[in-house]
């Protein structure tokens, strides 16, 4: 795919949201329930649209709150719900509006002190935190686009067990929040914002503190204070800007913020690579500006504005694929956590590179490969029955020193604070260690295609079933496995995925555009992986064209 002339370079104001309109949008524009695009459709990360377009707009959050109220005590949940948000435009409205609809149904809201923003990952860890000290049972919100363009907004709903809730309780809070878009928001309970706040159910709570005093059992701090590291971090205007120098002063380490402002127009951002203002710390051409200070620090680090993500930049190889670095992170957490069961599994999805297969056997350990989505991971890291778990997309969580859960959502912070932890006991950059890994186990190389699709040709991908792929080879090998469901839980995968000895590629449909994805890895060469790829959409065309 060709890249738009301008990515990497700063946005001009052509690229910038207007905010103040986006915010007007918000409350004047309203959905109509009847158009599909207006509704309310959860995807692996919740609710988002654009108030522009009339899919993120104050009716969908009255609407997803009180659905999430219903869905609460439908369960018997009956302890607060710690509320998040990030720096996107939208999440402070949405945010307002959530609480008008919590204190109208009487449940009890915790927030950051100040109202200050909150990343994903904290508010998993405060969930867990505690539900841990028995009795009543917390579950949260937040309002997050996660990496998404600076117009758009975001609603996830994370319950009890701290991470992405699963499929059954959003389809429950899509139908009954469509249900009162369809009804003109008949039945859902909303009190004025003043109201809301002299209620005494908002309460203010330092979220923040706890987690940063608690990353002492997940990350050996003394080692990253012995090494005297220096660690530059771009929030990229983020909901963690303000969290991290309270890291670097609570074990004091040196770590620098070399972008705090937040500007919920991003305009400060370089254009990623289809031109577009976006807030993804694995894509080089947003960590522009942290690559051009890399050789400042010994380790940098990226994150998205709801810190579920993260990019990890070294002097000695720039910013790291993503695949690369949830391998180096495997084998270096395996071989450092004395504490961890010797049976725990470790997690990826199955559109992750296959070293990752390789570290993993080395260490004798079980490969649990799931579909694309975090939320396959959250019961085995909650449980503490699952020692880590990454996507290929830069979002990962592993367990504490302990092997106890600390955050069943993807954690930006903790990976990268592991990359320092990594160096510091090894002597090693990340980059290094894995093109050790490479020397061990092979070179990987892995790309991702976008093909067009209409609907019904992305219907019958995701419908596939493994006899209709006829071929018994390749790229000139032979076929081992032709896989519609993931072999770690038996979970449809929505796609296909077929492996021989030495490549795979992994076809699924997109849920919000008109493509399909195509994911391949050679463990040969590039060469290898160019007729992967050829043969895998020669054979989607084949399945498209014999229906």
């Amino acid at each position: 795919m060709a890249h738009h002339s301008r990515a990497g370079q700063t946005a001009s104001p052509a690229d910038v949201t207007d905010i103040s309109h986006l915010v007007s949008s918000y409350y004047t524009l309203k959905p109509n329930a009847k158009h599909s695009a207006e509704r309310v459709s959860f995807g692996t990360s919740g609710h988002r649209g654009c108030a522009f377009s009339r899919s993120f707009n104050e009716s969908h959050i009255l609407a997803i709150a009180q659905a999430v109220v219903d869905y609460r005590q439908m369960q018997g949940f009956d302890g607060p719900m710690y509320l998040g948000f990030d720096t996107h435009g939208l999440s402070q409205p949405a945010f307002t509006s959530v609480l008008q609809v919590l204190a109208a149904n009487g449940v009890t809201a915790r927030v950051q002190e100040g109202r200050g923003f909150v990343a994903t990952p904290v508010i998993s860890h405060a969930i867990l935190n505690h539900n841990r000290q028995g009795g009543d049972r917390a579950d949260g919100l937040i309002l997050t686009p996660s990496h998404n363009p600076p117009q758009d907004g975001g609603i996830k709903y994370n319950p009890p067990h701290g991470g992405p809730a699963d499929t059954d309780a959003t389809g429950f809070i899509a139908e009954r929040a469509n249900a009162y878009l369809s009804d003109g928001l008949s039945g859902v309970q909303q009190v004025s914002l003043d109201v809301a706040m002299a209620s005494g159910l908002i309460e203010s709570v330092d979220i923040i503190g706890t987690y940063v005093e608690h990353l002492a059992d997940v990350i050996d701090f003394d080692a990253i204070r012995g090494a005297k590291l220096k660690i530059g971090v771009d929030p990229m205007g983020g909901s963690g800007v303000h969290t991290w120098p309270r890291i670097a002063a609570k074990y004091n380490i040196d770590i620098e913020v070399v972008n705090p402002v937040v500007d919920a127009a991003f305009a400060f951002m370089p254009l990623d690579k289809d031109g577009k203002i976006r807030m993804d710390c694995s894509s080089p051409f947003a960590m522009t500006n942290l690559l051009k200070l890399k050789d400042d620090f010994d380790i940098s680090i990226g994150n998205d504005p709801d810190f579920d993500r993260h990019g990890i930049v070294c002097r000695d190889g720039g910013l790291m694929n993503p695949n690369h670095y949830l391998a180096v992170a495997i084998d270096y957490l395996l071989g450092h956590r004395p504490n961890w069961r010797g049976d725990l599994p470790v997690g990826k999805t199955l559109v992750s590179s296959a070293i990752i297969d390789r570290v993993v056997a080395s260490y004798g350990r079980q490969l649990m490969e799931v579909p694309v989505g975090f939320k396959w991971f959250v019961s085995g890291l909650h449980q503490g029955n699952l020692a880590f778990g990454g996507e290929e997309s830069a979002g990962a969580s592993f367990l504490d020193k302990q092997g106890q859960a600390f955050s069943t959502d993807k954690d930006g912070f903790i990976l990268g604070l592991l990359a320092a932890e990594v160096l510091a006991v090894t002597g090693q950059s990340p980059a290094a260690r894995y093109r050790e890994l490479e020397q061990t186990f092979g070179q990987a190389f892995y790309r991702r295609l976008d093909a067009p699709a209409n609907d019904a040709q992305k219907s019958l991908l995701k419908a596939m079933e493994p006899e209709q792929v006829q071929s018994d080879t390749l790229a000139g090998e032979a076929i081992v496995a032709r896989l519609t469901q993931a072999p770690g839980n038996g979970a449809a995968i929505g796609g296909l995925k077929v492996t021989t000895e030495n490549g795979w590629f992994a076809a699924r449909p997109s849920g919000t555009e008109a493509i399909y994805k195509i994911y391949a890895e050679s463990l040969k060469s590039e060469a290898h992986l160019e007729l992967l790829l050829e043969d895998a959409k020669a054979l989607v065309s084949a399945v498209f064209e014999a229906e």
